[in-house]
């Protein structure tokens, strides 16, 4: 079943704050703010003044930090630890299963002392490794005689295994102390978790209830010793010279027999991709990404077929409609199989019937930072619905999956041209928010992308969404760009009486993405050439580019904050994004530098990219600054992990005409790398990038032309 852990305020969404009545959404899916009546009014352009947007109060959550924690991933189930190994049922400690703590406490004593950690590690997105000792004999000097490993693991697992290292055999107690309080996630981020449960002895282990629901441990071998009002669980250990002994416990959830996680099916919808060449990091960025994307991934409860990605753990472990489809479109490479469950699952939200918010696919509101208020994820999640579907056609979707699939996206696309009405610009929120540059960006690309689909289905509609793209071309550079001595930039938004908010922020490389068309084509954008390449310069200067990626405000901005995450700090998926966007408009020299610090911050990170951090410069010998509160792993984070490898080798397909186009970075700022394993037309693909920045096709599906 799918995690039910709300969104917490780090991240800014939040339900809308009106008094409007509006129609009750499909269960599980958090309202979307209404619109009042009528489309969205022109723009007038004579006034151009800069300002910034009114600034609204924000409700802000105190949420405990996790930059630390070994979060172990296996949805639906979750532990997360400390690195000293114990469980101790502080702060967010403790084993979780759909959302709830099933385990807050296990702390293991030998021979009457708690093991001295030694070392703490992930061995995999789903098990975290716990080393410590203990001097069980008292006359062996300085050095332990017993090793103490701990492997714990998201489904519910956890072995604890003795090593001894001593000269004579040992006879030794072991203590597992457990308790739970059943809590939600949500209570236990906020210090609301209860106290802990009366145990009682059940079969080989221990045996909580309340009204919140069960929990069981059993262990094996069964101890020698069970003491309920201790919650405690005791054996007796005898080692011999260099032997070992292990004790498993299982969690059982409400009585249940074990879930298995839904990453761990016996199909995946990733292909087994493989990196390799001169750089050695890109083989272990891209196994982690794919295995925490894996970690991530729920199974739809009225078609468990489909599947989709959580948005990221701890905190949201839930569905996010807008983060679903944007990690599904970067992991194209990895196969359409993820891409079509979340498409499938996305449509039974659709809002239908009558009414202006008729075609949209729900979404929670969203901070956007200090210059503008909330925005609408319903917004992004029904403009991203018909990008994904055309893109993964190309990609390689069966036609009859994008057949059953396309009125769900010509109903977006007739939400989007009814929402703008007779105007150029799409508002978000409806109908009176500001107009956001990456809106219009998006709505551009869903547009243009959309009258492809149209078009190459034989269906109505087309020429009227390209006839609104151009218009909206013709306006973005007059509306939209601050002319300035050393070249202008675009502004972040325009309020509704046309006032300009000038602030330079990530959102502005979502100008560079276009989306891709057929015949390998890329859409056009709504920058031109000479506006693209003031972007691309802004975006490369260290203003933008921390040394370790794109900072989502400029550090030269007075509303900087390196932690600010929507003010500041580095979003992954924002400078994966501006590094395809630069690399597939030929500005490699700032791509490859916002890929390079990239690389190296995922290296810091023991390559599981959080979805953010703290936009410090980079400076030598130090490493990046972890946000408190960002989730690791996260789904767009580890997206981003695909995207920024693929992009080296520019794979542009299009499987309804049997073409791939290669449109590598001639640069080779990686030099070599080899891409193995992807797929492409529903084959596999593979494709070696030399140190000249040549791009050869090794493996592809048969009849696969090589385009121009």
């Amino acid at each position: 079943m799918p995690l039910h852990t709300p969104h917490f305020a780090h991240d800014g969404d939040r339900p809308p704050r009106n008094g409007h009545s509006t129609p009750k959404p499909p269960k599980g899916v958090p309202p979307v703010p209404p619109r009042g009546p009528g489309g969205a009014p022109p723009v007038p352009r004579g006034n151009r003044t800069q300002a910034t947007a009114p600034h609204l109060p924000r409700r802000v959550a105190e949420l405990p930090p996790a930059h630390s924690a070994l979060i172990c991933v296996a949805l639906p189930g979750l532990v997360i630890s400390t690195d000293q190994g114990q469980l101790t049922g502080r702060g967010l400690e403790g084993f979780y299963r759909a959302g709830r703590r099933v385990l807050s406490r296990c702390q293991v004593r030998v021979a009457g002392r708690e093991p001295l950690a030694v070392q703490a590690c992930m061995i995999g997105a789903d098990c975290a490794r716990f080393v410590g000792t203990v001097h069980a004999a008292p006359d062996v000097g300085p050095d332990p005689d017993v090793v103490v490993e701990r492997l714990r693991s998201a489904d519910g697992t956890e072995r604890i295994i003795l090593h001894s290292a001593a000269s004579r055999p040992l006879r030794l107690p072991v203590e597992v102390s457990l308790a739970t309080d059943l809590a939600e996630l949500a209570a236990v981020a906020s210090g609301n978790s209860g106290p802990e449960l009366s145990a009682t002895v059940h079969d080989s282990g221990l045996r909580w209830s309340c009204d919140k629901g069960d929990c069981a441990v059993m262990a094996a071998p069964p101890p020698a010793d069970a003491l309920a009002s201790a919650g405690l669980l005791r054996w007796e250990m005898e080692l011999p010279p260099g032997g070992t002994r292990s004790v498993e416990l299982r969690l059982r959830p409400d009585g249940a027999a074990p879930v298995r996680a839904v990453g761990h099916g016996a199909t995946s919808p990733f292909a087994e991709a493989r990196a390799a060449g001169d750089d050695p990091r890109v083989q272990p960025l891209l196994r982690t990404c794919v295995e925490d994307l894996q970690a991530l991934l729920l199974r739809d409860l009225a078609r468990p077929s489909d599947v989709h990605l959580a948005a990221g753990a701890p905190w949201r472990c839930g569905p996010a409609p807008a983060d679903c489809l944007a990690a599904a479109r970067m992991t194209l490479p990895l196969g359409t199989r993820l891409a079509a469950g979340t498409l499938r699952i996305l449509a039974r939200t659709q809002l239908a019937g009558p009414g202006l918010r008729s075609g949209m696919i729900p979404g929670p509101r969203r901070d956007a930072g200090r210059h503008v208020p909330p925005g609408c994820t319903g917004t992004d999640a029904t403009l991203l619905f018909p990008v994904l579907l055309a893109e993964a056609w190309r990609w390689g979707l069966p036609e009859r999956e994008a057949q059953e699939l396309l009125p769900v996206a010509e109903n977006c696309l007739r939400w989007l041209r009814t929402t703008v009405g007779d105007g150029v610009y799409l508002p978000d929120p409806q109908p009176h928010g500001p107009l956001r540059c990456e809106t219009q960006a998006h709505a551009h690309r869903a547009a243009v992308l959309g009258a492809d689909l149209l078009h190459a289905w034989g269906r109505p509609g087309g020429p009227e969404l390209r006839e609104w793209a151009e218009e909206l071309r013709g306006a973005f550079c007059a509306d939209f760009w601050i002319e300035g001595q050393a070249g202008g930039r675009p502004a972040a938004a325009r309020t509704r009486d046309g006032r300009l908010v000038p602030h330079l922020g990530a959102g502005a490389a979502h100008l560079l993405d276009t989306g891709l068309l057929g015949s390998g084509a890329l859409a056009p954008g709504l920058l031109d050439k000479v506006r693209t390449e003031q972007l691309a310069r802004l975006l490369g200067d260290p203003v933008m580019d921390s040394g370790w990626g794109l900072r989502g405000l400029g550090a030269t901005e007075a509303a900087y904050n390196p932690f600010g995450h929507r003010g500041g700090a580095v979003r992954v998926q924002e400078t994966a994004v501006a590094v395809a966007g630069l690399a597939a408009a030929g500005h490699e020299k700032e791509a490859s530098a916002l890929l390079v610090g990239m690389l190296s911050a995922a290296e810091e990170f023991g390559y599981r990219l959080p979805e953010m951090f703290a936009g410090e410069p980079r400076v030598e010998g130090v490493a990046p600054l972890p946000h408190p509160a960002a989730c690791r792993p996260a789904a767009t984070a580890a997206a981003a992990g695909v995207l920024l490898l693929t992009a080296l080798a520019g794979i542009r397909p299009d499987a309804p005409a049997r073409t791939v186009t290669l449109c590598p970075v001639r640069s080779a700022p990686l030099g070599e790398i080899v891409l193995t394993g992807l797929r492409v037309a529903g084959a596999p693909f593979s494709v070696r990038v030399g140190r000249l920045g040549l791009a050869t096709v090794e493996e592809a599906a048969d009849g696969l032309q090589l385009g121009v």
